[in-house]
């Protein structure tokens, strides 16, 4: 079985979510990082190729987040089915997101926030229900980024200017904005995602 370090704030794999690992030869981090970098550059060739549809729809959650993993893991797109050390209970998923697809669409309907608080108040609540064994802040930013430019008309993100996959000053930065967020103060996130 293959054991991963993991970078400040991910959430490890338990050993079934390990054995969802197509390419067996993968052993290391960054050999993972890699691979799952690259299935990601496809998703997002598939996103400025596909027809415009509602983002904010389970159904395209889950597409996007298959379209990034699934030459990588087998359960792409599919809900956790296991506890984590973020996140709420594995068996509230469905239900936290479906009411935060609801938030949002009448966050937007009733010009209840700025664009921009809408999609980082978005951003932050895909990362705090955690809805996918692996990938959850990686697919919540670039689907942030898509609820952006697609349905606020506004430039994405830059996230800090820098990879948060790996552990960096930066990473350490988004992770204690979404920690104050976690506490609703939103000023520390506010600032980051522009930076």
């Amino acid at each position: 079985m293959n054991q991963f370090d993991y970078p400040l704030g991910a959430t490890p794999l338990n050993p079934d979510e390990i054995e969802g690992l197509k390419l067996k030869y993968i052993t290391t981090r960054a050999e993972l990082d890699r691979w799952e970098q690259e299935n990601i550059q496809e998703a997002l060739a598939w996103l400025s190729r596909r027809r415009k549809a509602d983002i904010l729809d389970e159904h395209f959650i889950r597409q996007l987040h298959d379209k990034m993993f699934n030459k990588v893991w087998r359960w792409t797109g599919s809900f956790r089915r296991s506890d984590k050390n973020i996140g709420v209970p594995w068996s509230r998923v469905p239900i936290e997101i479906r009411q935060l697809l609801n938030d949002t669409k009448a966050w937007i309907d009733y010009g209840a926030y700025a664009p921009d608080e809408i999609a980082f108040r978005f951003h932050h609540r895909l990362v705090w229900i955690h809805l996918f064994p692996n990938g959850n802040g990686r697919h919540a930013r670039l689907i942030t980024d898509v609820l952006l430019t697609e349905l606020l008309n506004q430039e994405p993100f830059s996230w800090g200017s820098d990879d948060l996959s790996n552990a960096s000053t930066v990473r350490k930065q988004y992770i204690t904005a979404l920690k104050a967020a976690d506490e609703h103060d939103y000023e520390l996130l506010r600032a980051f995602v522009r930076s």
